[in-house]
């Protein structure tokens, strides 16, 4: 009997049965884009392996206006249908199924030729669309549809046509985007016209045997968007046009409400899909935080959906599935949410990869095989790279033992899963808790190492990370000036004005931490709708509340100060950082740059402006943080090699610029694999 009989029951499509209710979704990875189409077929193949259902690629281009920037991956010539073989070949050799996902971006397009239904340029793209005629449209249409046919030719089991997140098709429902006059534009019929035509024309073009996902809008959250009674329509002419499914789709690009990062609820928007439930009858599939098989299993057994869509888990976790079916939940690496190396590196120009899981996108050249000669290591340190290291070395047999000072694992992760958003922490240390006990790690927990207590071993790693950097301020020895460690890690009572000093990650995170009080909105989904305006688009158009935010008053009034000139948080994650940024906004921090610290005494924190220190002020605050960077901890590395012992110093021990999870993880796991 499964824990989960749900989520890993078959689901009948009529032509074809997919083996269980999980979806692979759509994911930009930039592999397709190497070229390198044995590395692209390695990455779906593995999860094949792993017992998902169905797979959906990244997205695929029909036509270089529709692609989502020069030189992106298409499906329009028999070279393209050559390569794409090569992965789904072997994806069918692993007893998987895969659809192609078209996807037009439609004025989302990063280039000169982008088109759109009417020429409003997009807040994303710095250039302005192209306004089709009719003819460009046609021609939009035949491409869709031709890349469908080049699909099935090049052996996929079916196409998931995009239409929603802002992109091309979604843009012609719109008002927003939409101000043609003509049989493409006005009405809603006509405005839904585009996507209906293109759903009906792919089903002449493929036949009946082919899995057709329609991709749609169910929630736009920007201004204009669709009412839920739209939804319903589109998705009923949906499924007459030939749809075999409905899967859903949750905001635009360009909206500010965000709807993946680590601060949204896990499974946010299933309630969305929900309605939609009993208006068609074809399968509908529901996305959007969804990263343990409890989550997917409830959200089907509630009705909010017939499937369950997951992208970024299967980055984290390959095997999510069949550990799901063997009933080890505990041993699936979890999915943070973080958006670090998955969209971070696709929105900066980078290869996706994972930062729980580094061999992500990496499967053909990051590999862990058995040692050739076994080895004793001792690793000094279990935060993010000590962990990594411990688990990779033990994978490919060699004897491992892990030492800390602390009581416990985990090190700087500790600290963050305090922070109200970053609750998918607890997860990810509960994860490596379970996976160090089954890997057969000695841990060696509560004492300080000394050079002296590694001799005998074959390899000594120090991951000790880091400490706090002392930024020299006179009076900082005062009772009410405490460090980030103090606070998070120690939970030394915090007055309620607080100047916090340093605006990078951790001086966030802190401020965060001290705006609120009681129960996170990321594990409480009417506080978090209330936090960031989003209302059920039946009542209201798009999703958007009227009142716009709501949230809850601030527990404290905090100042972030920063040497820096520049605007607060521009360091933060390319994807995330908007979403801190309009957090402490919204709760009313003060942000100051361009400071000198000169004192700290009685009145408070004394600034001053500017290289001549101008403008002298003083900051009044009860309590001052300091966050005001970190150095390397190579403390036992220097005591290590003056003993002529050798070692290896990784993660934040070797570079401590911020604190980085991503790059300590990936450099314990590549250490390891050359060990």
């Amino acid at each position: 009997m499964t824990a989960y009989p749900n989520l890993l029951a078959p689901l009948d499509l009529g032509f074809t049965t997919l083996k269980n209710r999980v979806l692979m979704g759509s994911m930009h990875t930039g592999l397709e884009e190497t070229r390198d189409w044995n590395r692209v077929a390695e990455f779906y193949a593995e999860r094949a392996r792993g017992e998902v259902g169905l797979m959906v690629t990244g997205g695929i281009g029909p036509n270089l206006e529709g692609s989502v920037l020069p030189g992106a991956s298409m499906m329009a010539s028999p070279e393209d249908v050559a390569n794409h073989s090569i992965v789904t070949q072997r994806v069918h050799e692993a007893g998987g199924k895969i659809a192609m996902q078209i996807l037009h971006a439609g004025r989302y397009a990063y280039g000169p030729k982008c088109v759109a239904p009417s020429a409003i340029k997009s807040p994303i793209s710095p250039f302005p669309p192209n306004e089709l005629d009719e003819e460009g449209i046609e021609k939009q249409i035949s491409d869709i549809v031709n890349a469908a046919r080049l699909a099935r030719e090049a052996g996929y089991d079916g196409v998931e046509i995009m239409g929603s997140e802002g992109y091309f098709l979604n843009q012609f429902l719109v008002t927003h985007t939409n101000k043609r006059e003509d049989r493409w534009g006005g009405s809603y019929e006509n405005r839904m016209r585009l996507p209906i035509e293109v759903v009906r024309r792919t089903r002449e073009a493929v036949g009946t045997d082919f899995i057709i996902i329609y991709r749609l809008s169910m929630i736009d959250l920007v201004p204009n968007g669709s009412t839920h009674e739209e939804v319903v329509q589109l998705a009923q002419e949906i499924e007459k046009a030939g749809a075999t499914i409905i899967n859903t789709g949750i905001g635009w690009h360009e909206a500010r409400i965000p709807t993946i990062a680590t601060s949204v609820p896990r499974a946010a928007f299933a309630w969305v899909t929900k309605k939609l439930m009993g208006k068609v009858s074809i399968p509908v599939i529901t996305s959007n935080r969804i990263n343990t098989p409890e989550v997917g299993e409830e959200v089907l057994a509630t009705g909010c959906a017939d499937m369950v869509s997951l992208a970024r888990p299967m980055l984290a976790d390959a095997h999510f599935v069949a550990k799901a079916m063997a009933g080890e939940a505990a041993h699936i690496a979890p999915c943070i949410a973080c958006n670090q190396a998955c969209l971070d590196h696709t929105f900066s120009g980078k290869l996706t990869s994972c930062l729980v899981n580094p061999m992500a996108c990496h499967e053909t050249e990051l590999v862990l095989e058995e040692a050739p000669q076994k080895k004793s290591v001792a690793i000094v340190g279990a935060g993010p790279a000590g962990l990594s290291t411990a688990l990779a070395a033990a994978a490919r047999g060699h004897s491992v033992t892990l030492f800390d000072r602390a009581e416990e694992i985990g090190g700087q992760l500790n600290m963050a899963k305090q922070v109200p958003g970053k609750e998918e922490f607890w997860g990810l240390v509960d994860w490596y808790r379970t996976m160090v006990t089954d890997a057969g790690v000695a841990l060696q927990l509560g004492q300080e190492v000394a050079a002296d207590d590694l001799t005998g071993f074959d390899e000594v790693v120090i991951a000790t990370g880091v400490s706090p950097r002392d930024p020299e301020i006179p009076g900082q020895d005062r009772d009410n000036v405490l460090s980030y460690i103090d606070v998070l890690r120690h939970k030394k009572p915090v007055g309620k004005s607080v100047a916090v000093i340093g605006a990078g990650g951790i001086g966030f995170d802190v401020s965060e931490y001290l705006l609120h009080e009681g129960t996170s909105p990321a594990v409480d989904l009417p506080a978090w709708m209330r936090e960031w305006g989003v209302a059920d688009p039946e009542e209201h158009r798009s999703g958007l509340a009227p009142q716009g935010p709501q949230p809850e008053a601030p527990a404290r009034q905090v100042t972030l100060l920063q040497r820096k000139k520049q605007a607060h948080g521009k360091g933060l994650g390319k994807t995330t950082g908007w979403i801190h940024r309009a957090t402490l906004k919204m709760k009313e921090v003060n942000f100051v740059g361009g400071v000198n610290y000169e004192r700290i005494d009685d009145e408070g924190l004394h600034v001053s402006f500017g290289e001549a220190r101008e403008n002298p002020t003083v900051i009044e605050a009860e309590t001052i943080v300091l966050c005001a960077g970190q150095i390397s901890d190579r403390s036992l590395a220097d005591a290590l090699e003056a003993k002529g012992i050798s070692c290896h110093v990784i993660g934040g021990a070797d570079v401590a610029a911020e604190l980085d999870a991503k790059r300590a993880i990936d450099q314990g796991t590549r250490l390891a694999a050359r060990l």
